[in-house]
């Protein structure tokens, strides 16, 4: 096939959109496919015209556009297909404060959160905690995160996410080792561990440098424990409406399993989690690749 592989655009994720396109676009070549490499910051008002001369979109963006649905709506217009989800499920994701809504109604245990759409009154504090994890509402790979633990801090938390020009999450930061586990079609894949090397939390350093975290596949949990994982990863995926793949990130706290949030177009770098998961169920980086595409065909099938 001829497969057009999407990347860059201009999220503050970029650089490593671009860095997970080139593994993919070898692992593209030696399934047999050719691609073409686009750049949606380079020409985004010809994107469609460029997918439609193409076979099959792979996306490989961060942020948004990309986790937005925005490329996705764009390709379901064109009739274009393309591995992972489509547009509502990818901004139910990419917003934490739209999916932790369905997470509650669900009955998956997310931790407690205030959602700030704009500076607060001067003074204002959650009605629970410290310590507070702030995050941008829209944003991933942890940039912008701050884990506060004095009230004092809190402003200044604030105001960096909002010169971001994103809303503000205020979360519980519960304690526990953090887990993650990821779906491919309708099945959870080996769970990963993570523990950072340094800081108090896994940043945006500890995720894409090379040793910065141990990440242990399959994690080294209680069976039982990893099977309620899977279940409520598979769940978390199919409450959003998602297709294809995602990764959901868990805090195991001693109350249980906390879910955080779920990624639709996970990472794709020498360091990132999903291939590895994969690589734990017996696929090499080209074996997923290929079963994503696989999966993205199968989706567009139902769609005609």
């Amino acid at each position: 096939m001829n497969v057009l592989l999407v990347a860059g655009g201009w999220s503050g994720e970029r650089d490593i959109s671009l860095s997970g396109a080139t593994l993919i676009e070898q692992a593209l070549i030696e399934l047999g496919h050719t691609v073409t490499l686009y750049d949606l910051s380079r020409d985004f008002p010809g994107f469609v015209v460029a997918a439609k001369a193409h076979d099959f979109a792979f996306l490989n963006l961060h942020g948004a556009p990309g986790e937005d649905g925005l490329p996705q709506a764009l390709l379901d217009a064109a009739g274009v297909p393309y591995q992972g989800s489509g547009p509502a499920g990818s901004f139910l994701a990419l917003s934490k404060v739209a999916s932790k809504q369905l997470f509650r109604e669900a009955g998956l245990a997310t931790p407690r959160f205030d959602f700030l759409p704009g500076p607060p009154p001067s003074g204002y504090r959650p009605d629970f905690g410290p310590p507070w994890f702030v995050k941008p509402n829209l944003g991933g790979s942890s940039l912008l995160m701050t884990l506060v633990r004095d009230p004092a801090d809190l402003p200044a938390a604030l105001d960096q996410v909002f010169a971001s020009g994103d809303a503000a999450l205020v979360e519980e930061a519960v304690s526990g080792e953090e887990l993650t586990c990821a779906i491919l079609g309708d099945e959870p894949l080996p769970p990963i561990l993570i523990r950072p090397k340094a800081g108090e939390f896994f940043d945006f350093a500890s995720k894409y440098q090379l040793g910065a975290s141990d990440e242990i596949c399959p994690a080294p949990i209680d069976p039982g424990l990893s099977r309620a994982l899977g279940e409520m990863t598979l769940a978390a995926h199919r409450v959003l409406g998602l297709s294809g793949y995602s990764r959901a990130d868990c805090i195991h706290t001693a109350k249980g399993l906390a879910l955080l949030e779920v990624n639709t177009l996970p990472g794709m770098t020498p360091t990132s989690l999903v291939p590895r998961s994969a690589r734990a169920a017996g696929l090499s980086f080209a074996d997923l690749i290929a079963r994503l595409i696989e999966l993205g065909l199968a989706r567009q099938a139902k769609r005609l």
